[in-house]
């Protein structure tokens, strides 16, 4: 009765895989040379110029392709409920009993226990978090970059479910795909600001050919134990590294790209 997708990837734990389904059967409907462009860039993780020479297409004619395809599948998808992600410690709740018509959530976390109602989050190199209480059968989604795991949003979710009845020993959490420690190159101001709020941060530093780097999978999945979470599933994937094929924010960077794609991580209760 729930499911939980990264991207390109899938888990699935029991049944279902509905919210995939439908992105893939809404693709099938686009015009061939928009669901070419829209594979190629949204799956596949292409740039535009690598398109460009594949397709022998302008660049603008591929973004203009491309946005419309994105116009036309998101008016299909207003049943996957996302928000506008702010790297805060903010959160929403969704009751089983609200009817939801219209939303406009701002903030890093998604807690629901509605049926049939798909809750994600996006990502690019932060750590996309599901949560699921099998008792209470209550799921979240949380985008923790390091800014939102250092304010506390890891925390302030778990603590609202476990205050509606939640307990540790029933919640399963699984990190999703994220940058590696190897590609998390940080400052000096960084490594600082960390150890300031708590001296044992230093252990989430690495230091390789005399640069210093952030291990953020091991930095949220710490505050999961100290909550007291002990079901931690982690899926060990570098957004960073292209042969993983999900999308990064900071390897597109590096190569000096206009845009990056996001990483979408959805969950729901059947």
């Amino acid at each position: 009765f729930l499911y939980v997708s990264w991207g390109s990837e899938m888990c699935i734990r029991d049944s279902g895989d509905e919210a995939a389904f439908f992105l893939q059967k809404e693709v099938a409907k686009l015009p061939e040379k928009q669901r070419i462009v829209f594979n190629m860039r949204y799956f596949d993780g292409m740039t535009y110029q690598v398109i460009s020479e594949i397709l022998d297409t302008s660049i603008g004619a591929l973004k203009a392709s491309y946005h419309h395809a994105v116009r036309k599948i998101k008016t299909k998808l207003k049943k996957i409920i996302l928000l506008k992600q702010i790297h805060s410690n903010k959160f929403h709740f969704v009751d089983k009993n609200l009817k939801l018509k219209n939303y406009n959530f701002e903030g890093d976390a998604l807690i629901t226990n509605k049926k049939k109602f798909p809750i994600a989050i996006l990502t690019a190199d932060c750590a996309p978090i599901l949560i699921y209480d099998e008792k209470e059968k209550m799921i979240a989604a949380i985008h923790a970059g390091w800014k939102g795991a250092f304010k506390g949003i890891i925390k302030r979710t778990l603590n609202f479910m476990i205050k509606k009845g939640c307990a540790p020993k029933n919640i399963t959490a699984v990190i999703g795909p994220c940058i590696s420690v190897k590609n998390y190159e940080v400052k000096k101001d960084f490594i600082k600001k960390l150890i300031k709020k708590d001296g044992k941060n230093k252990k989430f530093f690495k230091k390789i050919k005399n640069k210093d780097f952030f291990n953020l999978k091991k930095y949220v999945h710490s505050q999961l134990k100290a909550l007291n979470i002990k079901k931690i599933d982690i899926i060990n994937k570098d957004t960073f590294n292209p042969k993983n094929n999900f999308f990064s924010a900071r390897r597109s960077i590096s190569r000096n790209e206009n845009d990056y794609g996001r990483n979408i991580s959805v969950i729901m209760i059947n």
